[in-house]
């Protein structure tokens, strides 16, 4: 199990790091302005970006599955190519248009200055998303081959850019003119450093060695539409992720009814999330495991190789991972002062205000369960590439996220708790679906396994029971004597 073991290793290495949210919260609490406003206008911004353009960002299993030959990887990065060109202008449409005003004015009830703030943050994030889809394209591709050092190197160097250009950028002009500009210009040169590292990554150690085109042994030539029909359901689940946000901020808002309180409450759950993800976050990696080793994949590089990895190893290796997230949140939010700790020193609020992200923080030491369960499974189904049953689960967590926003309150839950306490119900109905659609592909698998079986056994005994060519011989002969 060396090579599931050091493909962990180095996920949690640089998923535990990468907490870009959290380094773009502390370049906006550390200027002059007010910090709560300028927390609550990125964080809408933020996770609006994130839902109506993250999925792209799912290509990397497209990567990851599909892409065997240079011609496969044309058809997918042709495809981010113009995901990318749409996102721009529909971000340039939110930016400036009435619809941007009623989504992020009137529906959130934020007032005008954060609510403009808001807008140009969008603008400014325009080109974002194509970055990052090129960037997890290529990240796919690469773990595909094995190479998750140079994919962890990738997102290491990402942090790493943020945090140094912030710290730049706070002692630049910027602080006093355009404050906004900080964290997303970080944002942007992570991202940046991130795309550069996986493509030459690629160029250097994969495009030489794999073939034009793919041939029938690893499972055939890739099309677009073959590409895109594995790549919308795990899309329409990522966006649903992704709008379980700006829906949560959106219920909040409503339900606290002033504008200063939905604001403060806006800006707990943008500074709590950053924070409670950290310990789970990168249990969602876990679904790259099974395309990666399993050898049920066809287009697998270790299908040929003495490799001892198995299905049972990558269980235990989940259960080793979903233990250890359970532990660091428990010893993170449970412990006195440490959470306080943690948003006071490294996201630059205050005391009191840290006092109220903990009950938020300590629900999410919950979410480890439901992410795992949700990672394996859809791991396996994606090696199976019957992801279309996927699909459900996204329908169902957006029922159970509003039912719980608007029950919770009748039983006096309010602000980010509500938050907060709604995305766990979430995540737990959309595992539940993931269950119950791996149960129903399973129970497909072995019974047609069990007709295959059958079927085969009927042959092996029809030849059997047939009477070999020297006993009819003598049969015949014997029939012709008595006659």
């Amino acid at each position: 199990m060396g090579c599931s073991e050091k493909l962990i290793t180095l996920k949690k290495k640089f998923e535990l790091l990468k907490f870009q949210h959290m380094i773009t919260s502390e370049g906006i609490a550390a200027v002059k302005e007010d910090a709560v406003e300028m927390l609550a206008s990125y964080g809408l911004a933020y996770s609006l970006m994130k839902f109506f353009t993250g999925p792209m960002s799912d290509f990397k299993n497209v990567g990851l599955v599909f892409v065997n030959s240079k011609r496969d990887r044309t058809k997918a990065v042709l495809c981010m190519v113009v995901a990318g060109a749409v996102a721009a202008v529909f971000h340039t449409l939110i930016a400036y248009s009435d619809l941007g005003y009623y989504i992020i004015n009137k529906l959130h009830h934020v007032d005008e200055s954060v609510g403009s703030k808001t807008r140009r943050a969008f603008l400014y994030l325009a080109a974002f998303p194509f970055m990052d889809a090129m960037a997890w394209t290529h990240a796919g591709i690469l773990l595909k081959h094995k190479y998750s050092f140079l994919v962890g190197c990738a997102s290491i160097s990402d942090v790493i850019a943020q945090v140094v250009f912030v710290a730049i950028l706070l002692h630049s002009h910027l602080e006093c003119r355009e404050p906004l500009l900080i964290p997303i210009l970080s944002l942007y040169m992570g991202a940046l450093v991130r795309c550069t590292t996986l493509c030459l990554g690629y160029y250097r150690n994969i495009h030489d060695v794999i073939p034009d085109r793919s041939g029938p042994e690893m499972g055939g030539e890739a099309t677009i539409r073959k590409m895109l029909s594995f790549w919308w359901p795990l899309a329409l689940i990522l966006a649903t992720q992704r709008i379980s946000r700006p829906i949560v901020n959106l219920f909040v808002s409503r339900d606290l009814g002033g504008s200063s309180a939905a604001t403060e409450a806006v800006a707990i759950l943008t500074a709590t999330y950053p924070v409670g993800h950290m310990p789970y976050g990168w249990l969602t990696e876990i679904r790259a495991v099974y395309p990666a080793f399993d050898k049920n994949n066809p287009s697998n590089k270790l299908v040929n190789t003495n490799s001892t990895v198995t299905a049972t190893h990558i269980k235990k290796f989940t259960f080793v991972c979903m233990a250890l997230s359970l532990t660091l949140c428990f010893v993170m939010f449970w412990t006195p002062n440490v959470s306080e700790k943690i948003l006071v020193d490294i996201i630059g609020v205050d005391f009191a205000f840290a006092e109220l992200c903990v009950v938020p923080l300590r629900i999410f030491s919950f979410f480890p369960v439901p992410v795992t369960v949700r990672a394996h499974l859809t791991g396996w189904l994606m090696t199976l590439k019957k992801t279309f049953v996927l699909a459900p689960s996204s329908v169902l967590r957006i029922i159970v996220l509003i039912a719980s926003l608007i029950v919770l309150p009748y039983l006096g839950v309010h602000g980010a708790t509500l938050g907060v306490g709604s995305l766990l119900a979430g995540f737990v109905g959309e595992s539940t679906m993931v269950a119950i659609a791996a149960c129903y592909v399973y129970r497909k698998q072995k019974k047609k396994r069990n007709e295959n079986e059958t079927a085969t056994e009927g042959e092996d005994s029809a030849m059997t029971d047939m009477p070999h060519t020297e006993e009819m011989t003598d049969i015949v002969e014997m029939r012709e004597e008595n006659e």
